[in-house]
């Protein structure tokens, strides 16, 4: 059994210093200049890139339809609409189920 372990060495050894600063950074000065952006904004894009998804399906039928179109074509955009819509339906899901799940939290 190990009778007692150094972490100074192990520090050390791998170069992590034993000194630390505090600084106080604001979070959402942070995340913009990290490029990180917040839960809206990711949301409010992912709904749009899915309703560009299934406007692209509905195009790509629409021209299979009028000939255009190779039947390989609209099949990929069909799915990739359908892909887009089961997705959203799952985080719609998601969201209902944590809404539901807040309001049976007792205050």
């Amino acid at each position: 059994m190990i009778e007692s372990i150094n972490f100074s060495s192990i520090a050390r050894s791998s170069g992590v210093s034993q000194t630390r600063t505090e600084t106080q950074v604001d979070p959402t000065a942070a995340s913009a200049a990290a490029g990180i952006a917040d839960f809206s904004t990711v949301l409010a894009r992912m709904s749009s890139d899915a309703v560009d998804s299934v406007k692209a399906g509905e195009a790509a039928a629409i021209s299979g339809i009028q000939g255009k179109a190779s039947v390989q074509n609209v099949v990929q955009a069909i799915m990739s609409a359908e892909q887009t819509v089961q997705t959203a339906i799952a985080v719609r899901d998601k969201v209902v189920a944590a809404y539901q799940e807040i309001s049976r939290m007792a205050i």
